[in-house]
């Protein structure tokens, strides 16, 4: 049984305090960076959305996709050009910027302009990956492997927590379930955030990632219904990949959120969040 702390724990992500007793943070953008306009223009009407709804909040795309089902699917700008991109988000929309890296050679220049650095689902085990990230002093970003238990990551968070570093998030996106389907097991929600602040990551969590496919599926329309459950469940952070135009969306698009709906359903949010 994992000791439960005797304070809350907080972590901080640029401006914003993340963990017990602080506002919902929303973490959302489109899955990888499109181009410049497109991540500005996204970044933009979200950023309005969160700010009319008073929510603290940071942008996510990521400048490349390196876990791609199909070698043909578009990886996104590359850790230079996309790094350029996300500094523009950053300053022109006044925003903090998350992304992900798979080296840890990518590490350092990467937090010379991200505000958290994000460690992939696949690579949540990856010692080396998850060091450099933590000595970059930047907030950490932990994806829960698909494969893992919740409570296995808290030897991940403690990985971080060895370089000095103390600004961890976890974040549930989904346990495998059979080949073609992730689950959410709520009751690892409450055990996660035991040791670090728990985001949910309600995009993801939809995935199909089996079946004959080159690209990943997924189901979209039971989104509203596992983060309400988040939501009343207790997180601390809410991941959503938004994308203006979900047919086109060149990752994830069977389970990117619109944006003409994303203000609707975090009001909804919003109110069950207040009720518990």
């Amino acid at each position: 049984m994992i000791p439960a702390m005797s304070n809350p724990i907080t972590a901080q992500l640029g401006p914003h305090t993340v963990g017990a007793g602080r506002p919902l943070l929303l973490i959302a953008g489109p899955c990888v960076i499109e181009s410049a306009d497109h991540s500005l223009k996204l970044a933009e009407r979200i950023a309005a959305i969160a700010r009319r709804l008073d929510l603290p909040y940071v942008f996510k795309a990521s400048f490349d996709k390196a876990n791609r089902s199909s070698i043909r699917s578009p990886r996104g700008p590359g850790l230079e050009d996309g790094l350029g991109i996300l500094a523009r988000v950053k300053r022109e929309v006044g925003v903090p910027v998350l992304s992900d890296i798979h080296e840890p050679n990518h590490a350092r220049a990467a937090a010379e302009v991200l505000d958290c650095v994000q460690i992939p689902a696949f690579l949540c085990r990856q010692t080396d990956l998850l060091l450099a990230a933590g000595r970059t002093r930047r907030c950490v970003n932990i994806k829960k492997g698909q494969f893992l238990g919740p409570e296995k990551m808290q030897l991940a968070v403690e990985k971080v927590r060895e370089t000095g570093n103390s600004n961890v998030l976890v974040t549930e996106r989904g346990t495998f379930f059979g080949y073609e389907r992730l689950v959410n097991d709520l009751t690892g929600l409450q055990v996660m955030r035991q040791f670090a602040p728990v985001v949910f990551d309600a995009t993801h969590s939809v995935q199909y990632p089996g079946g004959p496919q080159t690209v990943t599926g997924g189901h979209r329309e039971f989104i509203p219904l596992l983060t309400r459950a988040a939501i009343a469940a207790g997180i601390d952070a809410l991941f959503m990949e938004v994308h203006d135009d979900p047919d086109q969306a060149l990752s994830d698009k069977a389970t990117v959120w619109p944006l003409d709906e994303l203000r609707g359903l975090l009001e909804q949010l919003l109110r069950i969040r207040a009720a518990v």
